[in-house]
């Protein structure tokens, strides 16, 4: 595989290292080099090609030329969508699973500051209430120094209110992750820089970012203090997070381990709750321990571009799914923990080695687990699928859903009822929302 040449120079000035040094990684993918600031051309096992010269032409903020699409499904079938596009952040709805939206509702436009990097996306959550939130990222700087900035709507996405920012004065703040508990209370985290950038200022070199979190009881109007949770993680790498049965948060994220070493690591949430406002009495109130999942020993200084996925079975279980490229394992694979992270099953590898394997996503309901992820064969991107009625312990064969030449987004999995979806993005056939099976 072809590897560009283009000079890095500053390249870690904001969130990574210079990419030179991830020749490490040709063999499993290649990285394009290319300046930090276009975070979205990336090469790697992440996104399988540079841009396409059709997503290069489509200019435009509307569905079609999307780089990312996230979706939330309701209990009554109104499907939300929230994209970037064009350098702006829109939302629509759709009463026919996917198949026609309302008008969009542009957010914000931010045009080349949006942050549109391979593991960056807009998020979105509905509370019981119905209720939307939504949060993106965006640079802020020439330094590309990030804000995350959020919205609400309360009339089921007509209108939202103009985006703001979730810190006031912040450093600089990436890859929001949000998910809405039973009892309505909101949960965010973020990749945040403040402890590196004071570390660096007293001169201390600090490499990374730390994982920050914080909740809202109403809705996202407002949001108890935030709180560091790991001072040491990936700067560049999704965080993935899931509702366990109690109804507390379980973060998932490439944590910085003594070496530099870049592995998988879990936290698991169990806040004392305050009863009159549903939070934690203190700020650091119920912040599990970091449980590593494996020991792939990935000691590097590149940005992955590469998080995590996470999903909570109604047993308790938790599954895991994760790209490394690590001394002792590489590629994609899958593990799970029954006691809350302090011990995970032997990894398992997903796919074929043969080919790039990228992307994996989890979805619980009950003890049934769906895996997806994505394959590149040099020709096209593809979706494959497995399934679990057990709870992890057994699996069926590994089959393609779905196939798409060019550009492709990241595989999601949401559901209605017991019916589960893909929801995947493509510049060659669109946005998809493919039923691909039923619960039992």
């Amino acid at each position: 595989m072809f590897v560009k040449e283009v000079s890095l120079k500053n390249m870690y000035q904001a969130w990574c290292r210079p990419l030179t040094l991830a020749l490490s990684l040709v063999g499993a993918g290649a990285f394009a080099q290319i300046p930090q600031h276009d975070h979205s051309q990336v090469m790697d096992k992440a996104t399988h090609q540079t841009m396409h010269p059709q997503m290069e032409v489509c200019k435009g903020t509307n569905l079609e030329c999307a780089n990312a699409a996230t979706p939330f499904l309701t209990s009554d079938g109104q499907l939300f969508l929230i994209w970037s596009a064009g350098g702006a952040v829109s939302v629509s709805r759709s009463t026919d699973l996917g198949k026609t939206f309302s008008t969009p509702v542009e957010i914000a436009n931010h045009q080349k500051k949006l942050d549109v990097g391979s593991d960056a996306r807009p998020q979105i959550t509905l509370d019981p209430k119905g209720n939307i939130f939504i949060a993106y990222a965006f640079f802020k700087d020439g330094n590309w120094n990030a804000q995350i900035n959020t919205a609400r709507s309360t009339d089921s996405g007509k209108t939202f209110t103009a985006a703001k920012p979730l810190i006031q004065g912040g450093t600089s703040e990436r890859f929001p992750v949000l998910d809405t508990d039973a009892k309505g209370t909101l949960h965010l985290a973020w990749i945040d820089k403040r402890v590196v950038q004071a570390a660096n200022k007293q001169g201390n070199k600090k490499l990374g970012g730390s994982i920050a979190y914080a909740s809202s009881s109403d809705g996202g109007v407002s949001f108890q203090p935030e709180t560091i949770v790991n001072q040491e993680s990936c700067e560049c790498c999704r965080i993935g997070m899931s509702i366990n049965p109690q109804q507390f948060p379980v973060l998932a994220y490439r944590g910085i381990f003594p070496g530099g070493v870049r592995d998988q690591a879990t936290q698991v949430f169990s806040f004392r709750q305050n009863t009159s406002q549903g939070l934690p009495t203190k700020a650091n109130d119920g912040i599990g321990p970091i449980q590593r999942v494996a020991i792939d020993h990935w000691k590097t200084d590149v940005c992955p571009h590469h998080g995590p996925a996470i999903a909570i079975a109604d047993t308790g279980t938790m599954h895991v799914a994760w790209f490394t490229q690590g001394s002792v394992r590489q590629g994609v694979f899958y593990a799970n923990s029954n006691n809350e992270g302090k011990t995970y099953s032997p990894p398992r590898q997903l796919g074929n080695a043969n080919r790039n394997v990228a992307r994996p996503y989890l979805l619980t309901f009950g003890k049934e687990v769906w895996l997806v992820w994505k394959e590149f064969n040099g020709e096209k991107a593809i979706i494959f699928l497995q399934h679990s009625n057990d709870d992890g312990k057994t699996w069926s064969t590994a089959n393609p859903i779905a196939e798409a030449v060019g550009y492709t987004d990241h595989p999601l999995l949401i559901h209605q009822g017991k019916q589960v979806f893909l929801s995947w993005l493509t510049r060659a056939k669109g946005y998809q929302l493919l039923s691909i099976g039923q619960a039992e």
